[in-house]
């Protein structure tokens, strides 16, 4: 038998938009965890209740939310992702070298946005979820993300 509970509802008026740019230099592919970026950016804006949203401006890395405890899920998940977009498999578009498509499809395959909620001034993460930039391309690159925070501040 499967058994569910609910909290009661809160609701909050929307009071408050604030943005930010952030600027993130990868060292090329692989992850790079965004959580505390993140979570200093609520801070800073003194959110209270609403939502943070994190939008990626770029076609060839793109975000996840993902364990942060076990280093090997970050290896196993670029792992997983190569083998669905090899940079071997004869792609048309290599202009930009052969990383280039295979990091548009990753990108495709996972988010260039992402939305956690805030509560009480912190934002709603699982105990052991962080947020990630996954960089696709094998190259280092200088990569932004938007930060916007709606809802209420303090």
């Amino acid at each position: 038998m499967t058994s569910t509970t609910r909290s009661a509802p809160s609701t909050v008026q929307a009071t408050t938009i604030a943005s930010s740019l952030l600027t993130v230099h990868t060292s090329g592919r692989g992850f790079v965890d965004l959580t505390a970026e993140a979570a200093k950016f609520v801070r800073d804006v003194q959110a209270r209740e609403g939502a943070l949203t994190l939008f990626i401006r770029h076609t060839s890395a793109s975000l996840t939310i993902q364990e942060n405890a076990d280093p090997s899920v970050l290896v196993d998940l670029t792992t997983a992702l190569s083998r669905l977009a090899p940079e071997n498999a004869g792609w048309v578009h290599d202009t930009e070298g052969p990383d280039d498509m295979p990091a548009h499809i990753k990108t495709m395959l996972t988010e260039t946005s992402l939305q956690v909620p805030v509560l009480n001034g912190a934002l709603a993460l699982g105990t052991w979820q962080a947020i990630y930039l996954v960089e696709h391309r094998a190259q280092p690159h200088r990569r932004e993300i938007v930060l916007q925070f709606i809802g209420q501040a303090n």
